[in-house]
């Protein structure tokens, strides 16, 4: 378990298929037998740019189930790369923590906090990935459907961060993964080409289309999240206009399987990208999901900072 020891994790794609396994498989241990105490007397910093529910408190708490601690460090206090530069930032909190989870804007200040650093940083979601988030998502992919490899993923939206780390981890695990998404609001080419190239080694696929139906048919997940996120707020009116169509109601869930699950990363936007009678709906798991941030976190702190795990 000494893989992810002192490593980073600010994408996905830093990860292989054994090392994502391997988080998976501790977070259902963890979630199944309870946490051991493997982070005593450590603690995170936890800086973010961006205002949160689901990322802070599944954070906090599943280093205070560790063991450990947690100190919220907000922009206002911290101004990240304009009241002091990034990389003193990551300097100063090298001497006084164990390891940095930071939510930003730019994924370069990511970049630049890890290359400055003497400890882990972890990213818990930037503009270009929220590779946590996938973790959690390949998670409850697996309780929900008994495994991943082969799966069926289908993502309806923005080829926004969330869908960028899912596409690829979906490669990392032999998933088939299919996102349908309005022209201009694709995945980036770089994130689809990633993606298949772990897809071809590990049995999986990776296929991107403009029509909702053509993606979700036959799915075993159908997975959509907000088409307005954070720092988007100026273009709201055109992004209505553009997502007109890819709404995952009852009609579009009725060409997955019959017994497709319903994924949303949440905060949901609802009437928008879905609808109550879906989110609240029996194929629904988003809370599950939620739940399984605090699992899959745990897990890779544990992973990456516990010498004794």
């Amino acid at each position: 378990m000494q893989a992810l020891l002192g490593r980073d994790l600010l994408a996905i794609g830093q990860l292989n298929p054994s090392e994502l396994e391997l988080i998976i498989q501790t977070a259902l241990s963890f979630k199944r037998d309870g946490t051991p105490a493997l982070l005593d007397g450590k603690t995170i910093a936890m800086l973010f740019e961006k205002p949160s529910l689901r990322t802070r408190v599944s954070f906090e708490v599943g280093m205070k189930q560790l063991g450990g601690s947690a100190i919220y460090l907000s922009q206002s206090e911290v101004g990240l790369g304009q009241r002091e530069p990034v990389e003193d930032v990551a300097r100063v909190l090298s001497r006084y923590v164990s390891a940095i989870v930071a939510r930003t804007y730019a994924q370069q200040a990511l970049v630049d906090l890890a290359e400055a650093a003497d400890i882990p940083v972890v990213n818990a979601l930037s503009d270009d990935e929220h590779p946590c988030q996938a973790l959690a998502d390949l998670l409850t992919i697996r309780e929900k459907k008994g495994g991943l490899k082969g799966v069926r993923v289908a993502f309806v939206g923005d080829g926004n961060n969330v869908s960028a780390s899912l596409a690829v981890a979906a490669g990392l695990a032999g998933a088939s993964f299919s996102i349908a998404s309005p022209s201009g609001y694709s995945l980036p080419e770089a994130i689809v080409r990633d993606a298949r190239n772990w897809a071809t080694r590990t049995g999986g696929s990776i296929e991107t289309y403009s029509a909702p139906e053509e993606a979700v048919r036959d799915a075993d997940v159908v997975y959509t999240d907000v088409w307005t996120s954070m720092g988007q707020e100026s273009t709201r009116r055109q992004r209505l206009e553009a997502f007109t169509g890819y709404q995952v109601d009852l009609g579009l869930m009725a060409l997955a399987r019959p017994d497709a699950i319903f994924m949303h990363d949440l905060p949901a936007h609802r009437g928008e990208e879905t609808v109550d009678s879906v989110i609240d709906g029996p194929q629904s798991v988003v809370f599950d999901q939620a739940e399984n941030r605090l699992h899959a976190q745990k897990a890779l702190l544990a992973l990456i900072m516990g010498e004794g795990s």
